[in-house]
This record gives structure tokens, C-alpha cells and sequence, in this order.
């Protein structure tokens, strides 16, 4: 019988393996495809900037050529319908307790589906970002495995007004395993972490797929990962797209009692949040079918 984990008791490095340096940014062309929390870890070192375009990221992507839209695009500051040309996507990483050794692998295939799909993406670990200025240019925010207390009262407070102007959040596995002592953000992640069993195949279910982010997804889809049970169950609150089928798999203590939601949206605040619990592992993110699902978060989360 498989046990349950915590996040830093199983298998990725601590949070110390990638030091968040740089960052990497997609422009429309080109570009190559990287409190108590529950989870446990070492502090993370300092993190570096953001990168401009043409910039190596430390992550492991490669930067696009391309200019950052400068200013606040037609969605990004004042909310509203972003088009793919307008679309400008901040993806942070930043972990204050477990590391995910997946964020590198993360970062470049977000970066790979911004080149595709003519976005611009930033990735950065730099918190100091998160301010009115720093937010301006971007029409989401990606929380990619982040962990811990990543952000302060002033760069949470930036945030808030972010997402009050109409724009969107995409929180990706981890996402949920972060600022336990910030109830604005569990309210949008729309739960908190709680544990885990050993990596394994499951059939997810997906209970509506007339989202973006599970129109072309087979059901049930039976795939591996890191699965997530939750200190409380969202679906009260958020319109879930995506649960699992606990018979499939071995849960142990990481069960939710039959209802087990994996991925859901909601309006929030003003603006629009996605979640998914997928994308523990590297294969994650050279998987066609979940890459689909994560265009299709970003899709939701950032047309009104």
C-alpha cells in the first residue's frame, strides 16, 4: 500500500537544487521550448530579476526575440477581452519552502506554447515585480509549483488590485501548497494542500468539457502525477472541470471521501482564477494532452 507524503518528503529536490535567477521572456515569434505550509523544504536563495527579451534564463528556457508590450495592454491594466495579440502572461515560480525539480521543465514548455500562440510571456522569481507598475503589462498571472510565503504585504496587496481590474490567475500543482496565511489567495486558488500519495496512475474524470482547458481531453484520462487531496473541498465554491476517480488508484489517507476535485475556474474578486493540481513530474510538460489543458487554463483565464 502506498503511503502518503507530504511534498518535501518525496521525489524532487529541495528547494535549494534550482536557485531562481533571471527569467526567461516569449514574444510573439520564435523561441525555444524550464503560515504552515504542509509541505516541508529549505528556503529558497535570493532570486534574480526579470529578463528582457534576448536574455538566457538561469530556468532553463531560452528567450524569444520579441518586445514585451510596454504599458498596460488592452486587457492588462483595465481588464476585458484579451485577443492572442494582446495576450502578456507572468509566469512565477518563486518557492519559499518544497522545490518542484519540474519548474525549469515548466517554464520552457510555457514558454514554447507563448511562441506558438503568439503571446508574450515573462518568467520571473523576482517578487519584487508584484507591484501596480511591475503588474501593469500583463494580462495573467501564472503561479507555476510555487511553495511558502512568496510574496509580502505590499507585493499582496499589488496583487489584489491586479486581479480587482479584471484579470486572470492560473495556479499549476503547488499553486495550492503556498500562502497559507493569506485568505484572499486561498479564497482564489480555491483551497490549500493537504497531502499526497506515492506518484501513480489515475482516470481523471472530466466533468464538463466545454472549458478551453478540457474541450479535447479523453474521459476518463488516465494518466500519472502527484495526486493532490485538499485541506477542503472547492467545489462549493468554484465550478470544477476535473476530478478523479479514486477507485483508479491507491489514495491511502489522501482521499476525498468520494469527491475528489483535480482542476476547476472561477470569477474572483473581479478578475477570473484556474487551477489544476496536475504537473508534478518533468513528463508533465512534454505531454501533447496536458499541454492542451494548460492552453486552455491560460485561454479561460484571460478572455472575458
Amino acid at each position: 500500500m502506498f503511503g502518503t507524503l507530504a511534498c518535501g518528503q518525496s521525489h524532487n529536490a529541495p528547494s535549494n537544487a534550482d536557485s531562481g535567477a533571471g527569467g526567461t521572456t516569449a514574444g510573439a515569434s520564435g523561441g525555444a521550448a524550464g503560515s504552515a505550509p504542509a509541505a516541508g523544504g529549505t528556503n529558497e536563495p535570493a532570486s534574480g530579476g526579470t529578463a528582457s527579451a534576448g536574455t538566457a534564463s538561469s530556468l532553463g528556457g531560452t528567450s524569444a526575440a520579441g518586445t514585451a508590450p510596454g504599458g498596460t495592454s488592452p486587457s492588462g491594466g483595465s481588464g476585458g477581452e484579451a485577443t492572442s495579440e494582446s495576450v502578456s502572461l507572468l509566469v512565477f515560480s518563486k518557492t519559499a519552502a518544497y522545490r518542484h525539480e519540474s519548474i525549469p521543465a515548466g517554464v520552457q514548455a510555457l514558454t514554447k506554447l507563448a511562441s506558438d500562440h503568439g503571446w508574450q510571456l515573462t518568467a520571473t522569481e523576482d517578487a519584487s515585480t508584484f507591484s501596480d507598475v511591475g503588474l501593469a503589462k500583463y494580462n495573467a498571472v501564472i503561479f507555476l509549483s510555487t511553495t511558502g510565503d512568496v510574496l509580502d504585504d505590499t507585493q499582496q496587496a499589488a496583487f489584489e488590485r491586479f486581479i480587482r481590474k479584471g484579470n486572470g490567475f492560473i495556479g499549476i500543482h503547488s499553486a495550492t501548497d503556498t500562502e497559507y496565511d493569506w485568505a484572499w489567495y486561498g479564497g482564489l486558488v480555491g483551497a490549500y494542500f493537504r497531502e499526497h500519495p506515492a506518484i501513480q496512475a489515475a482516470d481523471v474524470v472530466v466533468e464538463d468539457a466545454q472549458n478551453p482547458a478540457t474541450a479535447s481531453l479523453p474521459n476518463p484520462w488516465h494518466r500519472s502525477d502527484e495526486w493532490y487531496a485538499f485541506q477542503s473541498n472547492p467545489r462549493a465554491n468554484v465550478h470544477v472541470v476535473l476530478s478523479l476517480d479514486e477507485h483508479s488508484y491507491n489514495a491511502g489517507t489522501a482521499n476525498m471521501n468520494g469527491d475528489h476535485p483535480i482542476a476547476w475556474y472561477h470569477d474572483y474578486d473581479g478578475g477570473r482564477a484556474f487551477y489544476t493540481a496536475l504537473g508534478h513530474t518533468n513528463e508533465s510538460f512534454s505531454d501533447p494532452t496536458f499541454l492542451a489543458h494548460l492552453t486552455g487554463a491560460i485561454t479561460w483565464a484571460t478572455t472575458h
